[in-house]
């Protein structure tokens, strides 16, 4: 029987931590970023995710997830409400830890996933038409990909595709979702016609400092072990991230003829979400050449956006959707099994079969979770109405959807 390591344990309950902190730091990211009047609905819908999806997750979301694979498509129930899901290893998941360490892991990925669509949906949504969104999304979309990627007998991890830390799982699936729900819902009242412009820069860079902290426990946690691969996927984390943040600053800079401050933390950003699928599997160098690539294409990616008219609030697909994307077609360059021999080599080392690999599951994962959204979306609108009145949109939804204000006269 295999033995729990007390260091592999401690490693990813600090890691899933982490991940946790990543929740409200995207609050207070997306908080900066929107008008004074609407800040406490932000960071409302951060913590909010993170008691529901927790509570979700315990009950079926981690039993369809990494239950008994029914068909490659999704875990049966056998594991609802954590039931078999004790302290001793799993050898499909966890073969050092507990069961119960590697699901509050998992949890946490969860949580932030469905948190980082509420930036292209901010000022507009309804609450309870929040709530209700959060619940089926996390159930119909999330769980289902997350068990297509990493559940064992998942048909895209039996294909051979590779995501480390949830590219396409939690980047693309949630990056693609935003851009459906901006298309829906429709452009905030006034866009182009009064200043949008955040009411805290600072708030929002504090934000992204924490994302990036909490982000070496999504990518080294991945390793579920306190080991080498672990250290590999933390400096290339760190390392992806700052090329970023060096390249999207230094194009805007060269494009609006200012280095911006929140072109900066939003490149760290976009860095991080680059190299999260590739984290476990790619070389030092190749982390500085998906973080350049990052913050060039989620740079053009946003004002392309901006261009098309698309009201994605903060610029959710740009930076998500097309940064998981880049992410998980550079795994298939960059890939060696120098760095992990439980991966494939890559482009760059030799097979340019596992390029074709991630390109269907990008391809894959942005049609179903576009699709899917927008099923939910449509029976949403048609039961309970997404957007809120025009009154109280104009008035903030601080005031109309919670009765409370972040700042007094």
């Amino acid at each position: 029987m295999t033995e729990i390591n007390p260091a592999d344990t401690a490693w990813v309950l600090l890691s899933a931590a982490l991940v946790m902190l990543m929740t409200p730091a995207v609050g207070f990211f997306y908080g900066g970023l929107v008008r004074k009047k609407n800040v406490l609905s932000v960071i409302m819908q951060s913590l909010f995710v993170l008691a529901l999806i927790s509570v979700q997750w315990v009950l079926w979301g981690y039993s369809l997830a990494f239950g008994p694979d029914i068909g490659g498509l999704i875990g049966g129930l056998q594991a609802f409400a954590l039931s078999g899901v004790g302290l001793e290893p799993n050898p499909d998941y966890s073969a050092t830890i507990p069961n119960q360490a590697f699901m509050v892991f998992q949890m946490m990925f969860a949580v932030i996933t469905p948190a980082l669509i509420t930036g292209a949906f901010a000022e507009r949504m309804k609450f309870k038409s929040f709530v209700l969104f959060t619940l089926l999304w996390s159930t119909l979309v999330y769980d289902p990909m997350a068990h297509w990627v990493w559940g064992v007998g998942g048909w895209l991890r039996q294909m051979g595709a590779l995501d480390f830390a949830g590219g396409t799982v939690v980047h693309i699936s949630s990056g693609v979702s935003a851009l459906v729900v901006a298309l829906v819902l429709g452009r905030r009242l006034g866009l182009g016609e009064e200043s949008m412009d955040p009411h805290d820069a600072t708030m929002a860079v504090l934000g992204a400092v924490l994302l990036w902290f909490g982000w070496f426990g999504f990518n080294a946690g991945s390793a579920l072990a306190a080991n080498g691969l672990a250290v590999s996927a933390f400096v290339v984390t760190n390392t992806a991230a700052a090329m970023a943040a060096l390249t999207w600053m230094t194009v805007s800079w060269a494009h609006k003829g200012r280095p911006s401050v929140l072109g900066a933390a939003a490149g760290a950003v976009a860095g991080l979400v680059a190299i999260t699928p590739a984290s476990g599997f790619v070389t030092v160098q190749g982390s500085i050449l998906i973080g350049l690539g990052a913050g060039v294409l989620c740079y053009f990616a946003v004002q392309l956006k901006g261009k098309l008219g698309v009201d994605d609030a903060l610029d959710v697909w740009g930076v998500h959707g097309v940064g998981g994307t880049w992410g998980a077609i550079a795994t298939g360059l960059f890939a060696t099994v120098a760095i992990n021999e439980a991966g494939a080599n890559g482009l760059f080392f030799g097979d340019p079969s596992l390029v074709w690999k991630q390109l269907v599951a990008v391809v894959v994962c942005w049609a179903y979770a576009a699709a899917a959204t927008w099923l939910i979306l449509k029976a949403i609108d048609a039961t309970f109405g997404l957007r809120v009145a025009e009154r109280e949109e104009v008035l903030g939804l601080d005031a109309t959807q919670h009765g409370e204000v972040a700042y007094r006269p």
